[in-house]
């Protein structure tokens, strides 16, 4: 007759931490392995109190079957398997890809706010409200939901302050804006979302104003360039940088197209000289496996910008406009 089995009620955080007393007394190995029987046993109370497990799950998971592999019973009755093309030594084998749907999972949202949300109801280690008998546990992954909204590129915030007057001396008290607001109103994330838009996806002014202006929120061409031109000022030095790598370069691949702008077109004009082109020159540098990819807009053209240095070192033009390298 077996002898009654003693049930103690233990949450998790008791047993480590017995554990790691008991640890004291115990090699690292045995430490291990302590630890790690405490642990499977937490992980089968998880699986018996999951309704959805069956005891064919837990029998294969407690004693999985063995396979003996086709090698060792041919050798065992003394034959010699003859290898197949794929076995040779430097034969290459393709590797299935894991059958999949194709879609993003909630990991590639690598830049996604996460938002946790605990149950309503219960916690870990309360009793489960559905057999009235066992505790449930937090389990290691989550239910994950994606859920992706549409807003505009640039947002605005009103902020309503509250004024007081006196109506005897009239003085007006206003309240004190929140804290982080800032004295600005166009803040640096909108500036270089501008740039962005402009120089990195090719998305001209005047159609971020037409979107933003279909959104309730009016922002003028003219005013997103001002905005871009007076951030740009902090990012000149990386600009400089830059060309004086670019000078460097092994290979330099150059072309141009026309541009208009009206400040050089007026200037052109006030002059009456001979010349009258405005291109916008693109100059690919590379060197040592990396590209470099320089744009300059004026009245060069691609061979006036890029200049032989008859120095020892490469250096950028006076007025910054130009890849300047060694001869």
């Amino acid at each position: 007759m077996r002898a009654a089995i003693e049930f103690i009620d233990m949450d998790r955080e008791e047993v480590n931490q017995l554990i790691e007393r008991a640890g004291a007394a115990l090699s690292p190995e045995e430490h291990r392995k302590l630890k790690g029987l405490a642990n499977a046993l937490s992980y089968l109370t998880d699986l018996v109190a999951d309704q959805r497990t069956t005891i064919h799950d837990l029998r294969e998971l407690l004693f999985p079957v063995s396979t003996e592999k086709t090698e060792a019973v041919l050798k065992n009755a003394g034959i010699e398997r003859t290898a197949k093309p794929a076995d040779k030594p430097g034969a290459q084998t393709r590797k299935e890809k894991a059958p999949g749907h194709g879609r993003n999972g909630a990991k590639d949202y690598r830049n996604a706010r996460r938002v946790t949300v605990a149950h309503a109801t219960l916690k870990h280690g309360d009793r489960c409200p559905g057999c009235l008998k066992g505790k449930v546990y937090e389990q290691q992954e989550p239910r994950q939901l994606v859920r992706i909204i549409g807003q505009a590129p640039l947002t605005a915030t009103v902020y309503d302050l509250q004024r007081l007057r006196c109506n005897l001396c009239g003085e007006v008290y206003c309240a004190d804006a929140p804290e982080g607001v800032g004295e600005d109103k166009y803040d640096e994330s909108a500036k270089a979302m501008i740039a962005l838009l402009k120089y990195g996806t090719g998305m001209p002014l005047y159609r971020l104003k037409n979107l933003e202006q279909s959104l309730g929120i009016p922002l003028p061409a003219s005013t997103q360039w001002e905005m871009v031109e007076e951030e740009a000022e902090f990012i000149k030095p990386a600009r400089d940088e830059l060309i004086r790598q670019a000078a460097q370069g092994e290979v330099l691949h150059n072309d141009d197209t026309s541009m208009r702008v009206l400040a050089l077109r007026r200037a052109i004009a006030e002059e009456e000289g001979d010349r009258t082109g405005i291109f916008t020159s693109g100059v690919v540098s590379t060197a040592e496996g990396r590209k470099i990819a320089l744009f300059f807009t004026g009245r060069q053209h691609a061979g006036e910008n890029l200049v032989s240095c008859p120095n020892d070192s490469c250096h950028k033009s006076e007025d910054g406009a130009a890849v300047v390298r060694c001869a």
